[in-house]
């Protein structure tokens, strides 16, 4: 997800006294949470300008993914009243945007994060937000309980509001929240709302009389609780997915599914149900949601094995062959399958993405036999996930589209498509988000779960395993050996300098022409706008000045992407080798591959050099 906010620390010098004097005062006016009011009183008593700098130095800044930051006092962090100024600023400008806001309204949902020490958590935050509105006299759907965030953007565009929240932060560690936003397309927001809407918080943060006063929209005509309707609804538009229910309803493999301490795990039961299956065998430790996460050192599927451990251990004593992880807010997916050798795999996200874009595509093909069809159909994926796609859509005759990072590109592109009278199928990114069903235009770990139940219960029929058919796609469409990785840096500056030495690497804006042995065919850098292998030699996908990202292309054809994180201190890096259908030798393929990603490590982000922590092991 790109591009959430995270506070910024403010400069310090001799204003800075006067204006963290002011914030304070304004705080200890309007804070009316009496635990972040008293955390506050404390510092202030203590004269603790380290932390009163830490709370008070910057505002979170409001991006396309909306607000993420650690629960807590101040305006660095997510708390009872940044919530509250937060949805006063998006209230006003959603009045701007839609005369008919009134009428139509808009939906918050929430995840089961907490943080007792401030008095957050999600569904309090969702509460407040809700009051908001309602004092402004717009209906609000507000879900009675937790729900995966694929449900806000699916009710969006069920209901047709005109807007949607997400009270969540995901896969982030514990004592993190976040504010997500979606726009009445259904899809998340793009800029310029952020910075229309970033203004209008400031231009409101004074509470509005009512603000604190949560308590009134129990008895409010303006509450609407849409959990069983969209429950109902949600289930029922799923089953058109639904391609071999027989097949489902007699399938020996067994399946496990862990929603890591999240919400995934009711919705995922339902599913299975939808499909025709016996329902998954839930990691107990696991399934019922718990803000403080307390099996696993991240609560991140993508982070791979360490999550899994309970999941492994689960599916050998039961025999299982497939395990199915959600991440905390359940729009993820993670999928581990049991080799013959006795080993785990887990797949990657641009592995389970070339499967299901497979799947997606054969069974879309076996309902529709005209040809003709293939004109208006397409599969979209982000420019740092593999190119497998478009090697399928080369070959089979639909269109592949590749869009800036994040899945707010995809969902908004998919939109513009779908009003054009085409056909979306299917949209992934490397970082296991999958759209497998047009209704929810952003990623949803749930449809995408039961989706690959379904394709591992096809192949099972076959006497097929997912690596089998994986590697059937690769001799078919051509090998695409990825490796994506991370290193972790919590100084901008030191960002900065890392891609200003890329920039400026043999003399002054010159970009690098090798990386060790291997010779640079191609730059593109979407930060700047640079893009060499256009004639004009400007980038064709939109370029964005507050985030980096470089992408090198090599005379062996591998390509390669360094970029920061919009949510996390990481500058990441994606790289894939593209083998022509046929003859590949994977084994080289990946030494090749693992050469390169070793020389880009040693040049191009020089750990040492830079005082860069590696991704742990």
């Amino acid at each position: 997800m790109a591009a959430a906010a995270t506070a910024t620390k403010g400069a310090s010098g001799p204003g800075t006294d006067t204006r963290l004097d002011q914030e304070t005062a304004r705080w200890l006016r309007w804070d009316k949470n009496p635990l972040t009011l008293e955390s506050v009183k404390q510092l202030i008593a203590g004269s603790n300008k380290e932390e009163l700098q830490k709370c008070f130095g910057a505002r979170m800044a409001f991006g396309t993914a909306g607000l993420r930051a650690a629960m807590g006092a101040g305006i660095s962090h997510m708390n009872d009243l940044t919530i509250i100024q937060t949805t006063q600023g998006f209230c006003r400008y959603l009045e701007k945007q839609f005369s008919d806001l009134k009428q139509r309204g808009v939906v918050i949902s929430f995840d089961a994060r907490a943080h007792p020490a401030s008095g957050g958590s999600s569904r309090r935050f969702a509460r407040l937000a809700a009051t908001t509105f309602i004092t402004q006299g717009i209906p609000v759907y507000l879900f009675s309980d937790i729900t995966p965030t694929p449900f806000v953007p699916y009710t969006v565009s069920h209901l047709k509001l005109c807007a949607g929240i997400m009270i969540t932060a995901s896969h982030n560690p514990k004592q993190d929240n976040g504010y997500k936003v979606y726009w009445d397309n259904g899809a998340q927001i793009t800029s310029p709302h952020d910075k229309g809407i970033s203004q209008a918080i400031e231009e409101n943060l004074e509470p509005w009389p009512q603000a604190w006063d949560d308590s009134l929209i129990n008895s409010s005509a303006l509450l609407h609780d849409p959990s069983a309707s969209i429950n109902k609804d949600y289930f029922e538009d799923l089953k058109k997915y639904c391609f071999h229910r027989s097949v489902n309803k007699e399938t020996k493999l067994k399946f496990v599914h862990t929603a890591v301490h999240g919400v995934g795990h009711d919705f995922v039961q339902s599913a299975f149900k939808a499909f025709g299956f016996v329902p998954p065998e839930a990691v107990p430790e696991q399934k019922v949601p718990d803000p403080e996460f307390p099996t696993v050192k991240y609560p991140n599927p993508e982070e791979g094995k360490g999550v899994l451990t309970l999941s492994f251990a689960l599916a050998d004593k039961i025999k299982a062959k497939i395990i199915l992880a959600n991440d905390p807010d359940a729009d993820r997916l993670a999928v581990a399958e049991k080799q013959d050798s006795g080993e785990w795999r887990v797949f990657s996200g641009n592995e389970l993405g070339a499967l299901l874009g497979w799947w997606i595509f054969t069974s879309w093909k076996e309902k529709n036999q005209d040809r003709s069809a293939l004109k208006d159909t397409y599969m979209l994926s982000s420019t740092v996930s593999s190119k497998i796609l478009q090697a399928i859509a080369l070959k089979e005759g639909f269109h592949f589209e590749e869009t800036l990072t994040g899945f707010k590109w995809m969902g908004n592109r998919a939109k513009q498509l779908i009003d054009q009278g085409k056909n979306v199928l299917f949209a992934f990114e490397e970082a296991i988000g999958y759209m497998c069903c047009p209704f929810v235009l952003d990623k949803d770990g749930v449809s995408a779960a039961v989706i690959s139940a379904e394709l591992a219960s096809f192949l099972a029929t076959k006497n097929l395993s997912l690596s089998q058919q994986l590697k059937a796609i690769y001799v078919e469409y051509g090998y695409h050996i990825t490796k994506t990785s991370y290193f972790i840096c919590h100084d901008q500056g030191t960002i900065k300098k890392l891609f200003e030495n890329l920039r400026n690497y043999d003399g002054k804006n010159t970009y690098p022409k090798t990386c060790g042995k291997f010779e640079i065919s191609g730059v593109r850098d979407l930060t700047t706008g640079y893009d060499d292998s256009q004639p004009d030699k400007k980038a064709i996908l939109p370029t964005s000045k507050s985030s980096q990202m470089i992408t090198f292309t090599f005379a062996n054809g591998c390509v390669a992407t360094m970029r920061t994180s919009g949510t996390e201190p990481k500058i990441k890096y994606y790289s894939e080798l593209c083998a022509p259908p046929g003859n590949s030798d994977p084994e080289q393929l990946k030494k090749e591959l693992h050469e390169l990603v070793s020389a880009i490590e040693e040049y191009f982000f020089q750990p040492q050099k830079y005082n860069l922590q590696p991704k742990a092991q």
